[in-house]
């Protein structure tokens, strides 16, 4: 299927590595210019040249921004093109006891995982809506719908990301603009991928081993597996695209079987 993406530009917050990652490269593959985005400057120019590699052809380039610095965001609004798409994907996540979550965890979680969005859209949404022509993704998880009871601080900003990305799509009503979330499932990403490889060094077991474990704990998966970070970017690559017109204000599940709510 043609998704129609070429001539389109889009920016994908947190795209250094894995989800944000992958979303650049399945958008880049489908035409889009796609601007990077990372902490890291050094990190960032590797994923360009690596995305640049992968997708030949493809026009590619990075802005560094810090997500939990408000200027930083600014800064990086003012250097972005015209935006046709915005994929809200940077987060941070961590297993950590409640009682051992500060004030000031809770401050960081809402400033990247929430302000983020919101500090975006509100620069780039206006733009769209004068074109006739724009794509929000929030890049949001089951764990807003089922907030684990490991990381209340992550779960709690994941549900604040679909509320704000529901209010935003009212903005849209009548136009062809869309606002809509992605609620991903456990995912391997590379931030993932260091966390189990450090239980399974603590444990002394095999990365996979450790793997199947979580998966066999999670009694409500049907996948019965991680999901991969492309499988996540496919499904907003579509909900970016112009031949998801009529879906807004929606919540798309990639969460494998995980969540038993109905949406």
């Amino acid at each position: 299927m043609d998704l129609q993406l070429a001539g389109k530009t889009a920016f994908v917050s947190g795209s250094s590595q894995g989800i944000g990652y992958a979303t650049a490269k399945a958008l880049a593959g489908e035409g889009a210019e796609v601007v990077l985005n990372g902490r890291d400057a050094a990190r960032l120019g590797k994923a360009v040249e690596e995305l640049r590699r992968e997708v030949p052809g493809a026009s590619v380039s990075g802005v560094p921004a810090d997500f939990a610095i408000a200027a930083d965001v600014e800064r990086l609004c003012d250097q972005l093109p015209s935006v046709d798409i915005l994929v809200n994907n940077v987060g941070l996540f961590e297993l950590k006891p409640f009682e051992l979550i500060s004030d000031d965890d809770w401050r960081l979680y809402y400033e990247v995982n929430v302000l983020s969005g919101v500090r975006l859209a509100r620069r780039l949404l206006p733009g769209m809506l004068e074109r006739g022509w724009g794509r929000i993704v929030f890049v949001s998880s089951e764990s807003g719908v089922d907030v684990p009871a490991d990381m209340i601080h992550y779960g709690a900003s994941k549900t604040a990301v679909l509320a704000v990305g529901n209010g935003l799509a009212k903005l849209t009503k009548g136009t062809a603009v869309t606002v809509n979330s992605v609620l991903g499932g456990p995912t391997y990403s590379d931030g993932v991928a260091t966390t189990v490889q450090a239980l399974a060094g603590r444990q002394q077991i095999p990365e996979e081993q450790m793997k199947a474990a979580i998966i066999g704990a999670n009694a409500t998966s049907l996948l019965g597996r991680f999901i991969e970070p492309a499988e996540i970017a496919d499904a907003v690559t579509f909900l970016a695209s112009p031949v998801a017109s009529a879906i807004n204000g929606s919540s798309m599940r990639v969460d494998g079987g995980v969540l038993t709510t109905v949406l």
